[in-house]
């Protein structure tokens, strides 16, 4: 489908997409579609169970692993770790676990490895297992409760069916999946939900991948796979099991292997069960009643529904280098991939005063380029070319000017960009960053005030070291690829935040992801008047300010006992 297509208004799933893109922009003179109010009668549960199934409990894996964070990008460093009880708790450990409890009064929450848009948590965890000593005698669809640390084995899978999934991979292999519960974030977030479990999903889908490398894992999106078929392998189109209770739609699949991965990846399809699999446990129910609905989420969940597809592959060749990105490999750093992972953490206020080096900023935005050797984690993991580019408001970097600037990550849209972005910028090449950096200041000047309007007033924007943008490749996109590739470029944007993340606790500041801004102003900021660039995602990284009324628990009332 052409371009023009899209924006004449075409009937198909990807004017659905546009329609609801449109529908969910936030504007000056009003927001998205939403309650308005927190209805706290139907706050859902954080927590999926599926009563009656089994509980396979994961110990917890002992603290002080000295594996260091910088070692995480360069896998060939770290031995694979064979497939056991251990290594499959400390993967989920890393990924999805509970990393702490906050405390106020009464009040009590907890927090995750993976991030959420206020701190909801839509994403489930699944997993389809070998048989594993003490974790199973054969392989099992088991979910990953995150509370327990443990895994509830939905199905089992005789040597057959295992066979005929994982058959073409090399031993060790497994697999996961991810799924979304649209109702947790819709409660607080209304039409605009289906938007922030895409930004989750894509934090996820890096934690996995950043997971997997601590443990010498390499790890790759299955990104032809239907959701129909993905659906029926997680056991979510079993109505009998979810009957009352809210459903979840399936998002992703991964495929791990201990070694290399194998150059016909996804050239086999993958099918989805026959009558036979014995399933148990019944999933709860999270909210009483669930009051105003949002259909035109479910009518975009349906839209971007993927059927099967031939995998994508593209030409990476004229990528940087590892060493054009560093310059000298990146070999120390402050933090162990542990704290880094464990310690993760949202800020909540920016104190508005710090300021970072330029070397930290440099090496925050070469982690985001994929490299021609398509070795760099977590890019390693999906098979496209690189679709969200960053937008900058740099107010606090030693040596750098404050004021305007972009890091395109596919060197071929330098162009591109240049056109669709307003003729008043400079694109004046940062001075001394590495050579395969593309990073350019478009204007000088102090940009905080309009880095704090854009996203909704919120100070946080303009207190931080910097904040950003992630515009998207949008309309092309969904030309190339279809309506499903909506999700995506929300998965990419939800990748590039979770090495923010990260990269910013190496730093020894915080980082904060913010899904509240005025769409069509921010790209007003950047000079794009064309609906083919959309943002998709906004970011802030600087020096947090702590709220000393919180206190913090450990993530799991055994850890001592460990």
């Amino acid at each position: 489908m052409k371009r023009a297509d899209l924006l004449e208004g075409e009937s198909s799933s990807e004017t659905v997409v546009v329609a609801y893109h449109e529908r969910t922009k936030h504007h000056f003179h009003r927001y998205a579609a939403a309650l308005g109010y927190m209805d706290w009668a139907t706050q859902p549960d954080p927590f999926r169970r599926y009563a009656g199934a089994d509980l396979v409990r994961l110990p917890l894996p002992k603290a002080g692993c000295p594996l260091p964070y910088w070692q995480l990008y360069a896998s060939a460093t770290v031995p694979p770790v064979p497939l056991s009880l251990e290594s499959v708790s400390l993967f989920f450990r890393y990924a999805l676990s509970l990393t702490a409890w906050k405390q106020v009064g009464e009040t009590k929450w907890p927090l995750r490895a993976n991030p959420s848009s206020g701190n909801l948590h839509p994403t489930e965890g699944y997993a389809l297992l070998p048989a594993v000593d003490q974790i199973g005698e054969t392989a099992a669809v088991y979910h990953y409760a995150p509370r327990e640390h443990a895994l509830e084995r939905r199905a089992a899978l005789d040597a057959e069916r295992w066979t005929e999934l994982v058959g073409a991979f090399p031993d060790g292999s497994f697999l996961v999946g991810l799924s979304s519960v649209h109702w947790r974030e819709a409660w607080k977030y209304g039409e605009r939900a289906f938007r922030y479990c895409q930004h989750d999903v894509g934090h996820a889908l890096a934690g996995l991948r950043i997971a997997a490398a601590a443990l010498g894992w390499r790890l790759m999106l299955l990104n032809g796979v239907s959701n129909s078929t993905l659906s029926s392998l997680l056991g979510l189109d079993r109505e009998e099991d979810f009957a009352g209770s809210e459903r979840e739609e399936a998002e992703l699949l991964v495929l791990i292997t201990p070694g290399s991965m194998p150059l016909a990846t996804d050239s086999k399809p993958l099918m989805a069960y026959k009558a036979g699999v014995l399933w148990q446990g019944m999933a709860n129910m999270l909210s009483p009643e669930h009051g105003v609905a949002w259909p035109v989420i479910d009518e975009v969940a349906q839209a971007t529904r993927r059927c099967e597809s031939t995998p994508i592959k593209e030409d990476f060749s004229g990528f940087p280098s590892e060493d054009e990105l560093f310059g000298t490999p990146v070999r120390q750093g402050l933090l162990s991939a542990e704290k880094a992972i464990l310690g993760r953490r949202s800020a909540v206020a920016m104190d508005g005063s710090t300021s970072i080096s330029r070397a930290a900023f440099f090496r925050m935005f070469a982690r985001l380029i994929p490299t021609h050797e398509r070795q760099g984690m977590p890019w390693d993991a999906i098979p496209w070319r690189p679709r969200i580019h960053l937008g900058l408001f740099v107010h606090r970097v030693d040596g750098l000017v404050p004021g305007l600037y972009v890091l395109v990550r596919d060197p071929d849209k330098i162009e591109i960009l240049k056109r669709v972005m307003g003729s008043e910028f400079c694109w004046q090449r940062v001075p001394d960053c590495p050579p395969g950096l593309p990073l350019y200041l478009l204007k000088e000047g102090d940009c905080r005030a309009l880095a704090i309007t854009v996203s909704c007033g919120q100070d946080i924007a303009g207190d931080g070291a910097f904040s950003l943008a992630m515009i998207a490749d949008y309309m092309d996109s969904l030309a190339s690829y279809g309506a499903s590739f909506y999700r995506n470029l929300f998965w990419e944007a939800g990748m590039v935040g979770q090495i923010l993340y990260l990269e910013a606790e190496e730093a020894g500041i915080r980082a904060t992801g913010i899904g509240c801004y005025f769409d069509d102003p921010v790209h007003a900021a950047f000079g794009i008047a064309s609906r083919e660039w959309q943002s998709f995602y906004h970011f802030t990284v600087g020096g947090p300010v702590d709220d000393g009324r919180l206190s913090t628990l450990p993530a799991y009332n055994f850890e001592e006992e460990q």
